[in-house]
């Protein structure tokens, strides 16, 4: 029997990169789906119905896959921190983060278009950003363009000079594709991981 097709239902480069790591054949595709939290959605229920919502998205066109969707949101309670898109608003989200613990929830999902069943998990990672002066986050957005990033920062890159910790369970989940649960989710469906 052979293994089902494995779809990354993102073309996000840094979900990509993390999932190059488990060196298994694998596909992109792009999923449209409406990002807007629902009225009411918590922070934590955004990022889960994205991430499964993603890899439906997609599931016409890979019927026998397994498919991958992930989302991120990052919130201080019910206030919600996204990709910035400007440098003014990458500085600006940053001057309201600063000295504070901001929750990235990230969300990834499993989903088999065979059977049309589903493993999903959210990850929530806490990171404390220093008090940091408007020079600081000017010329640390300058120097790295986190623009696509929620939250304004890349802790993969310069951006983990801005933290004081992290703390979760999985250091790839505040990257955009905690890896630790998704190898448990392919285990589960017959992939070999390692």
């Amino acid at each position: 029997m052979t293994s089902p097709r494995l779809v990354l239902a993102s073309t996000s480069i840094y979900r990509k990169q993390l999932l190059e790591r488990f060196e298994l054949p694998f596909e992109t595709a792009r999923p449209e789906v409406d990002e807007a939290p629902l009225a009411g959605e918590t922070p934590d229920a955004t990022a889960e119905r994205l991430a499964l919502e993603k890899s439906r998205a997609v599931a016409h066109a890979f019927p026998d896959a397994l498919i991958i969707g992930s989302d991120q949101v990052a919130h201080r309670g019910a206030q919600r921190f996204g990709k910035p898109g400007s440098v003014e608003r990458a500085c600006a989200q940053l001057r309201e983060m600063r000295g504070e613990s901001i929750v990235f929830h990230t969300a990834v999902c499993l989903y088999n278009s065979r059977t049309c069943q589903h493993q999903l998990a959210g990850v929530p990672t806490e990171a404390r950003f220093r008090a940091l002066s408007d020079e600081e986050i000017e010329r640390y957005v300058r120097r790295e363009m986190p623009l696509d990033c929620a939250g304004s920062a890349k802790s993969e890159g310069l951006g983990i000079s801005l933290l004081d910790y992290m703390r979760g369970d999985d250091p790839t989940a505040l990257i955009g594709l905690p890896l630790i649960t998704l190898a448990r989710m392919l285990r589960a469906e017959g992939i070999q991981v390692p």
